[in-house]
C-alpha cells in the first residue's frame, strides 16, 4: 500500500491498493474509490461495538479489499489535518475519541480508560480515550495542525484542555491545579491543565473542535437571528 495525503486543512488520505490488500475504516469515511475495490461491513464482537460507540465511532466499520489494484480516499471529517502513525506489538498508541480515520495491516481498536479519577473528570480527555494496537498503520484525524514531541522519562508537557490529541502507551496522563486564584479567575486557562509524563511521543493539536465550535457560535447566533 502506498499512501498520500492532500488538500492542506481539508485533508483527504489518498491509498494505493495492491491485489489482496484492505483497508478498514469507521462506516461513512471512504469518500470515493476505484471499481476494483469491494466493500464488506463488520461489526466484530458486541464488546468492540460498544467500544467503539463510547469512544464516539461508528458502531460497524468497513472493510475495503483490492480485487486489483485500485485508489481509495478517505476524507476528513472537518478542517484540520491527518497524520499516519506506526503502530507495532511493542508500540501501540492512545488517541482521543473520534480520532480514527481508517488503518492498514492488523490493527485492533479497543477502548483505553483513565485509570485516574482526577484526569478523567477534569483532564479535559475524558475517562474514555481509543487504542491502536497490533502491526500496521493507523490513521488518525487532527483538530487543526499537528505538532509533535518526543518526551524524555521523567519529563512531561503541561497540556490545555482538548489539545492532546495522540501519545504513545508509555505515557501517562495527570491534571494539575492551575495555582494562584488571579490565574484562575482572570488567566482563561481554567482550573486544570493536562499533565502528559514521559518517555514516549505525543501529538498535540492547535485547534480542539470544541474551541473551534465556540469560535464560530456567535456567528451562527447572528446568522440565526438576522435570517429570522
Amino acid at each position: 500500500m502506498n499512501y498520500r495525503i492532500e488538500g492542506g486543512n481539508l485533508p483527504v488520505l489518498l491509498c494505493q491498493l495492491e491485489a489482496g490488500e484492505e483497508m478498514v475504516c469507521e462506516g461513512g469515511s471512504m469518500s470515493w474509490m476505484d471499481d476494483e475495490i469491494e466493500m464488506q461491513t463488520e461489526g466484530g464482537g458486541v464488546g468492540k461495538v460498544f467500544g467503539r460507540m463510547f469512544t464516539g465511532e461508528s458502531m460497524f466499520q468497513n472493510r475495503y479489499v483490492a480485487k486489483r489494484p485500485g485508489e481509495i480516499a478517505f476524507a476528513s471529517s472537518f478542517p484540520g489535518s491527518i497524520r499516519a502513525i506506526e503502530v507495532t506489538p511493542d508500540k501501540p498508541v492512545i488517541a482521543q475519541k473520534s480520532a480514527f480515520l481508517a488503518s492498514f495491516g492488523n490493527i485492533d481498536i479497543s477502548v483505553f480508560f483513565q485509570k485516574k479519577m482526577k484526569s478523567g473528570f477534569f483532564g479535559g480527555e475524558g475517562f474514555l480515550m481509543q487504542k491502536f494496537s497490533g502491526t500496521g498503520i493507523v490513521f488518525i484525524e487532527i483538530d487543526g495542525s499537528a505538532v509533535e514531541y518526543d518526551i524524555p522519562a521523567g519529563d512531561c508537557k503541561i497540556v490545555d484542555t482538548g489539545y492532546l490529541a495522540a501519545m504513545d502507551a508509555t505515557c501517562s496522563i495527570d491534571t494539575r491545579t492551575v495555582k494562584g486564584v488571579k490565574n484562575v479567575l482572570f488567566g482563561g486557562e481554567g482550573l486544570f491543565n493536562t499533565v502528559v509524563k514521559g518517555p514516549g511521543h505525543v501529538i498535540l493539536q492547535t485547534m480542539p473542535i470544541v474551541k473551534t465550535a465556540m469560535a464560530i457560535s456567535p456567528f451562527i447566533a447572528k446568522t440565526s437571528v438576522s435570517s429570522n
